[in-house]
């Protein structure tokens, strides 16, 4: 995860315009967020697409949302790899008993 964080920091690096800001950075986050949902209801729906939108693929939608997550935490100086070992704490104690687990094999 730092890798990614530090990648996508040197290439927005070169910009002068650098991060956008938080509010903008949500704003985008959003709109991928739709155009993942919409690519997720032509495969996985019941909205075939036009035969005049550009294929797409759910990788590519979640590549695009994670880029600019990880913009929006970067611009916030946010550790995501930090944050991902807060909240898999937090849902290992929280929901240990929630769910029903698998067998495990023998």
């Amino acid at each position: 995860m730092k890798q990614m964080q530090r990648e996508v920091d040197e290439y927005i690096g070169q910009f002068k315009e650098g991060y956008f800001s938080p509010l903008a950075m949500l704003a985008r986050l959003t709109e991928e967020l739709g155009e993942l949902a919409r690519e997720v209801n032509h495969y996985y729906g019941e909205k075939p697409k036009k035969v005049t939108e550009k294929e797409k693929t759910v990788e590519e939608e979640l590549g695009d949302l994670l880029f600019v997550l990880i913009c929006f935490a970067n611009s916030l100086n946010i550790d995501l790899q930090e944050a991902h070992d807060r909240v898999m704490d937090k849902f290992r104690i929280r929901d240990r008993d929630r769910w029903t687990r698998k067998e495990e094999s023998q």
